[in-house]
């Protein structure tokens, strides 16, 4: 978790960049800019805005080789153990975004670049380094007085509701390659900002691993709970699943398998399809993991917990109160109408 209300712009350092393919020139500011209250509060909302309405992914400077090569890694290591460097630093890291501007669709634009202090990260006050760009610029109108009649003038400049791009670089976790947040709301090549330039994968932390078990268990209830049962047990898996990761603060896969699957006979198709589909959610050896609730809370929302009828009739179970689709809820096959049919039983009608 992170808390980015205290958060100190202590400097912030502004550069042009164009696209290097139709070469478009660099510009680098000789000095930071120098901020008035007034701005700060409007450069704050701009840049965290996208940050605290995202879930928190977490990526880590990565390299082949070794962290220590990737060259982003090596700059903002030089400006937490200096922050007074920054502005120059803010130059090669301007520089290196350049560098890496010559895809022919990515766009010009500003590049801002923040020392911050006072972020919270996993209960930890630490440091951060911001990195942001606009790109799109959107028309507006000025109006100026001339003489007994109002002027129109037509300009263009920056949304301050949508950050193009940006990202946190948390003096946190060095050892791993600091952890790290990202935004890109213009995505037309996906590997400039990620790969190219931040040079990063995904941070394997708590968060990560109950993501990632939980979308494999998700993908399991479809591929294997679906074909050998019917709807309604993939989704009371799921409803299972996601009540286990939400009660428990760590998970044990033994503990897991025992209480979540009701069939022993899916008990060896679990650890089969693991087995199979494990690279693909980088759990191959994961057994043991603490549980992050986030995770869980934003899969949740995620979760299909609804059984769609080709009647148009809809039956919605409850992921708090699984407990109520076992008992009040059977499945049967109607001779008669040559159709399936689901019997709900109940004592009321609840109002709305």
């Amino acid at each position: 978790m992170i808390n980015l209300y205290s958060t100190q712009i202590e400097s912030l350092s502004i550069h042009r960049i164009g696209n290097k393919s139709r070469n478009e020139n660099i510009f680098l500011s000789d000095s930071p800019y120098k901020l008035n209250d007034e701005l700060t509060a409007l450069l704050k909302e701009y840049f965290f805005k996208p940050f605290r309405e995202k879930e928190e992914n977490y990526f880590q400077f990565a390299n082949e080789v070794d962290v220590e090569f990737n060259p982003l890694f090596k700059i903002v290591t030089e400006i937490f153990d200096n922050p007074s460097s920054a502005h120059e630093k803010s130059k090669r890291i301007t520089s290196l975004l350049y560098e890496q501007s010559q895809h022919p669709h990515i766009k010009s634009g500003e590049v801002y670049i923040t020392y911050l202090e006072n972020l919270t990260i996993d209960n930890e006050k630490t440091s951060a380094i911001g990195i942001f760009k606009s790109e799109l610029k959107y028309d507006f109108l000025q109006f100026e007085e001339k003489g007994t009649d109002l002027e129109l003038l037509h300009q263009q400049g920056v949304n301050l509701n949508k950050l193009d791009k940006g990202c946190l670089i948390f003096n946190h976790k060095k050892e791993e390659g600091y952890k790290i947040l990202s935004v890109d709301s213009n995505k037309y090549d996906t590997k400039y900002w990620l790969e190219h330039f931040l040079g990063v994968e995904a941070f394997e932390d708590e968060n990560f691993y109950t993501k990632k078990y939980m979308k494999f268990c998700q993908d399991f209830a479809k591929d294997v709970v679906l074909p050998a049962e019917d709807k309604k047990e993939e989704v009371m898996f799921m409803n299972r699943a996601v009540n286990h990761f939400a009660k428990n603060d760590a998970f044990e896969e033994s503990a897991f398998i025992n209480e979540v699957i009701d069939n022993p006979d899916l008990i060896p198709e679990f650890k089969h399809y693991k087995t199979e589909k494990a690279p693909k959610y980088h759990i191959e050896d994961l057994t043991e993991f603490n549980i992050a609730n986030t995770a869980v809370t934003a899969a949740r929302k995620k979760i299909k917990n609804t059984i769609n009828l080709d009647t148009n009739i809809q039956i919605k179970m409850d992921f708090i109160n699984p407990e109520s689709a076992e008992k009040f809820v059977e499945k049967g096959w109607d001779e008669e109408k040559q159709m399936y049919y689901y019997l709900v039983y109940f004592n009321k009608e609840q109002k709305d």
